[in-house]
Formats: C-alpha cells, sequence, structure tokens
C-alpha cells in the first residue's frame, strides 16, 4: 500500500508556470526511495504512461491533459547537502534557485549566474540549464537515477554527454539525485556576478507574466532564437491570451486564460516566419506533454 500523496484528476495548469493544461489521471509525490521504486515498478506492469514532472517551468501541457500518472519529486525530494570541500550533493526535488543560494551562502564560485532560473535540479541537470555563459553540467560528477524497473543507477560525469539545453540522460528514468563539485571564490566578486545575472534578467525577461522560460533553443552561441523571431516581426503577436512577449520574444506568455492551442500554434506560426525569412529551423526547447500525435507531426 502506497503511503505516497495522490491528486487525481487535478488540472495540470495548476502544477505548470505557464498556468495551462488539463487534468492527468493522478499526480503522485513518492514519499522516498522505496515508494517511487513500487511506484515505478506498478506502472511498467501495468503499461501506464508516466511523465515526470519538476516544477513544471519548461513544460506545455496539452488541453485535455495527459492520459496517465504525472510522478513529481518536487515536494519530498528536498535533501541538500554541502560540506566544506564545495561538494554539493542534492537530492532532485530541490529548487535550483534554492541550490545556488545555498552555495552563494557558503561563498562558492560559479553557480551564481544561474540564480532566478527556475526548475527543480532534476529538470536543470537533465536539460543542462545555463545562463550567462555558465552550465550546470560545468560542475556535475555523478548522479543516481532510478529505472522503470525501480532499480538505481549511477552516472559519473563521463557516463553522461552534455550539449546545448539538452543531456544523455535516459528518458525513463527518473533522476534523484546529483553532486557537484566546486570551488571557493571571493564573496565580492560572487555577490557582484549574483547582482548581474538578476538585473540582466528581470530587464530583458517578461517576469511578470506566466510562462514556460524560452520556448526554442537558440540556433548556435552567436545567433539567439528571440532575436529571430524579433526580427521576423512577430513581437506582440497574439491568440487569445497568449503573446510574444514584447519585452523578448522568445517568450510566450499567458496573460489571463491562454490555452495550449493558442500557445502552439504561435510556435507553429515563429517555427514558419523564421524558416522562410532567415532559412532557420528553431528547434524546441519547452517540452510538449499530452499533445496528439497529429500535432506534434505539424512541428
Amino acid at each position: 500500500m502506497l503511503t505516497s500523496k495522490k491528486i487525481f484528476r487535478d488540472p495540470l495548469s495548476n502544477h505548470t508556470s505557464f498556468g495551462i493544461g488539463g487534468p492527468a489521471e493522478c499526480i503522485i509525490y513518492p514519499d522516498n526511495q522505496e515508494e517511487l521504486s513500487k511506484i515505478l515498478k506498478y506502472t511498467n506492469r501495468e503499461q501506464i504512461s508516466i511523465f515526470f514532472l519538476g516544477s513544471g517551468s519548461n513544460v506545455l501541457v496539452w488541453d485535455d491533459g495527459f492520459e496517465g500518472i504525472v510522478i513529481s519529486l518536487r515536494k519530498t525530494f528536498k535533501k541538500l547537502t554541502i560540506n566544506n570541500d564545495c561538494l554539493i550533493t542534492s537530492e532532485s526535488g530541490v529548487m535550483l534557485g534554492t541550490l545556488v543560494k545555498e552555495a552563494i551562502r557558503n561563498n562558492i564560485n560559479g553557480l551564481e549566474s544561474l540564480i532566478g532560473v527556475p526548475g527543480t535540479l532534476g529538470g536543470a541537470l537533465i536539460m543542462n540549464a545555463g545562463a550567462f555563459g555558465s552550465e550546470i553540467s560545468n560542475y556535475f560528477i555523478q548522479a543516481n537515477t532510478m529505472t522503470i524497473n525501480g532499480k538505481i543507477k549511477t552516472y559519473s560525469k563521463k557516463q553522461i554527454d552534455f550539449s546545448y539545453r539538452s543531456s544523455s540522460f535516459p528518458y525513463n528514468e527518473i533522476l534523484i539525485e546529483a553532486k557537484f563539485k566546486c570551488k571557493k571564490g571571493t564573496p565580492k566578486k560572487i555577490q557582484l556576478d549574483r547582482k548581474k545575472a538578476s538585473q540582466s534578467r528581470k530587464t530583458k525577461q517578461p517576469l511578470k507574466f506566466r510562462s514556460a522560460g524560452s520556448i526554442f533553443k537558440n540556433p548556435s552561441n552567436k545567433l539567439a532564437a528571440g532575436y529571430l523571431i524579433d526580427k521576423a516581426g512577430l513581437k506582440g503577436t497574439q491568440i487569445g491570451d497568449a503573446y510574444i512577449s514584447k519585452k523578448h520574444a522568445n517568450f510566450i506568455i499567458n496573460t489571463d486564460q491562454a490555452t495550449a492551442n493558442d500557445v502552439f500554434n504561435l510556435i507553429l506560426i515563429a517555427k514558419k516566419r523564421v524558416a522562410e525569412k532567415f532559412n532557420i529551423n528553431l528547434e524546441l526547447e519547452v517540452k510538449l506533454v499530452g499533445f496528439p500525435e497529429t500535432m506534434i507531426n505539424k512541428l
């Protein structure tokens, strides 16, 4: 018998930063690794679709929801330790912002540029979150995952390939813990870099509105998706209550009651216009959940 918290038919709009999405059949917050193992064994045996959800900051859920079970570690897998050798050990449900703040408090250098990046540590590592030239994978040394058979696997940095906003962690395993090796820094410089990153984010991003962060990956280090969408004349383009932000064209914002269909159609418009004008195929950074295959095939 599971003691973990379970929520049935709750709209996923309540669990995503976009504020968009229909219900999942069930959302489960496993109490511990033993409970998580039981859940994964059960869903695998019964062939039930599952989706691993962090804080919901990088996903767009379909209006009809997700036909399966959503598993989230964000409320229960929250252990974080930092030792005197600057070794950070964090369970995957810890918010990235919490980890960064604790690192700064311990005068650890390198993570301060990630201040304000939303999401849990698990999601951030899997998508190799980064900002202002720094990526979380720079400090990664080891991670534990759990397979759909409920078994724990350990990966070293040599076993994982990291690239821009992606990693080679198996998609059907859930990350439960990671370790990072950092170095001490100068408190004054750490605080200065933190302040610069925070101010830049506030200046350039539409933080007052609900969104999923960047919609598209940048095509290269020297070419930003937001720049291309802007030059394609799409800032301010609206469908329903969904807008391509006038502040940052790689953000689609939900100003009130935007639907996934509204956002998806703006995505199609941006992809088409940029392809026509620049012959560049923009690749999604946001994850689509529960969407019909017929719609996915339009991308």
